[in-house]
């Protein structure tokens, strides 16, 4: 296929594009930037600019844009900029498409887990209804701006979980305080995240894109766990204690109490529910899996022992 791919120098973006190429795919990726070959293209979704030719002729168009969530503290501007780089850009790719006379067969357009509100009590299936935090605001808007597509176009939101990697993310960022033995559970640590491995995640998306399923779907790992297991289990991959807790104050302090409710102290026990019923099959399906890939550096597999 041919695939237009926004956001994919961010650390998902860029594994997806690595994963497409590899396996045969032909990738447009789109930048903001003078691009440097025709494998990109210039756009300037801040100002709604992108040539609809750009997508003539493409198969999918993967939009995965989208300022850091945790990257930094909220303040009102940063929160405006959070929600905007996502509605602006996905908004851009759809006016593009709406002006073809055949656009591209499917939209992938990036959700969240966050949908379902800051804490939810029960399981969360995709037809649970979304909660009333900010990034939940976020994500019913972002879901329905990919709505806007034009119609025939095949319109897919995956609400991603966290998604655990050597190398980015917020889990990224734990690592290293867990390999010097520094690193513990935040807060109480009985909030449950919707984890999956990078490698999953890619392979989801792949999945996504040459199936029939459309509108929202939950991409995580189909173990439920909450953070005192999932550092427990990096921990253990990595041969390390992890007696470390971080209160929940202290995260309120250093990240602002907004985000810290939201982002790291936020439960959300969520079931892949589509996704099993559409044999989709996880090369980490267990967490234990994922946290030896994660410390392995990503070279782990169940096959190799």
């Amino acid at each position: 296929m041919r695939i237009v791919i926004s956001g994919a120098s961010g650390f998902i973006g860029t594994a997806l594009a690595d994963r497409l190429l590899r396996t045969g795919h032909d990738v447009v990726k789109l930048v903001r930037r003078t691009p440097t070959g025709t494998s990109e293209a210039q756009w300037d979704p801040a100002a709604g600019q992108l040539d609809e030719a750009v997508l003539d002729g493409a198969d999918a168009v993967v939009n995965l844009s989208g300022a850091g969530i945790g990257e930094r503290r909220w303040t009102k501007a940063r929160v405006r900029d959070i929600i905007d780089s996502r509605l602006r850009t996905t908004k851009t790719l759809t006016a593009a498409m709406g002006r073809l006379g055949t656009p591209p067969g499917t939209f992938l357009s990036q959700s969240g887990s966050h949908y379902y509100g800051a804490s939810r009590a029960g399981l969360l299936r995709e037809d649970s209804g979304p909660g009333q935090s900010v990034l939940a605001r976020l994500c019913v808007d972002w879901e329905a701006a990919a709505h806007t597509a034009p119609r025939g176009v095949r319109v897919v939101t995956p609400r991603t979980g966290v998604v655990l990697s050597p190398a980015g993310g917020a889990v990224g960022q734990l690592l290293p305080l867990l390999k010097l033995g520094l690193g513990g559970p935040l807060g109480n640590g009985r909030q449950y995240w919707p984890w999956i491995s990078l490698a999953d995640e890619i392979t989801v998306i792949e999945f996504l894109l040459d199936s029939s399923l459309e509108g929202p779907v939950n991409v995580c790992a189909p173990e439920s766990a909450d953070v005192n297991a999932i550092v427990a289990q990096l921990a253990a991959a990595l041969h390390r204690p992890a007696f470390l807790r971080v209160p929940a104050p202290a995260l309120r302090l250093v990240l602002g109490g907004q985000l810290a409710e939201e982002l790291v102290l936020a439960s959300q026990r969520m079931e892949p529910a589509r996704l099993m019923d559409a044999g989709f099959a996880w090369q980490h399906p267990a967490l234990a899996d994922a946290a030896r890939w994660v410390a392995s550096g990503g070279k782990w597999s169940p096959e190799s022992g």
